[in-house]
């Protein structure tokens, strides 16, 4: 029982996801699905259970299967990386290492990220790989500079910088030590 309450509560979830990812209002989705605003809101809160004609007539809406729908919030083990197992990624020439501690995952919107300066690098992108991209980067040891849309910020050991990227932007380990931070990156 206690199984099926969670499931019914990933559900009620995605379903909420689902309409946020389109920008509709519950009334639009009202109006595109022919179920009553207060049935939808219930049923994101899960407050309800979704009966199958309810499901299918969102399914329709959402261009998705009923199967794949209950497949994206399945329980899952969770996953444990190994530090062994962490794809490393060196660049000798701008001083700058990287660890995806939590590698991307079909089904997550979230991953961690290990970035280590040496004193002086400097990487410069000219575009997030996705626009509004959320970060939060945790600097654990060290300080360094971030420029993201045009504004600078120094953080500091036990800072945390949070933005969502749309622009160009800049990280600079001014020294003089290295720079080790946690990147937490979710996607839009």
């Amino acid at each position: 029982m206690r199984q099926m309450r969670e499931v019914e509560a990933r559900l009620a979830g995605r379903l909420a996801e689902l309409r946020v990812e389109r920008g509709w209002s519950l009334e639009e989705l009202a109006s595109h699905s022919g179920i009553s605003r207060s049935t939808l809101s219930r049923l994101e809160r899960g407050e309800i259970s979704p009966t199958a004609a309810l499901l299918g007539k969102l399914c329709a809406v959402y261009g998705r299967t009923m199967s794949r729908l209950l497949a994206e919030v399945e329980s899952e083990p969770p996953q444990l990386v190994r530090a062994g197992a962490q794809a490393v990624f060196r660049d000798e020439e701008s001083g700058f290492v990287r660890r995806s501690v939590s590698p991307p995952h079909p089904g997550m919107r979230g991953e961690v990220v290990e970035g280590r300066l040496r004193p002086g690098a400097d990487i410069s992108y000219d575009a997030p790989p996705v626009p509004g991209l959320e970060q939060h980067i945790w600097v654990l040891e060290g300080a360094v500079e971030i420029t993201a849309d045009g504004h600078t910020h120094t953080v500091e050991e036990g800072d945390c910088l949070r933005f969502r990227l749309w622009g160009p932007s800049r990280f600079r380990c001014p020294g003089p030590d290295p720079v080790r931070y946690a990147l937490l990156i979710v996607l839009p």
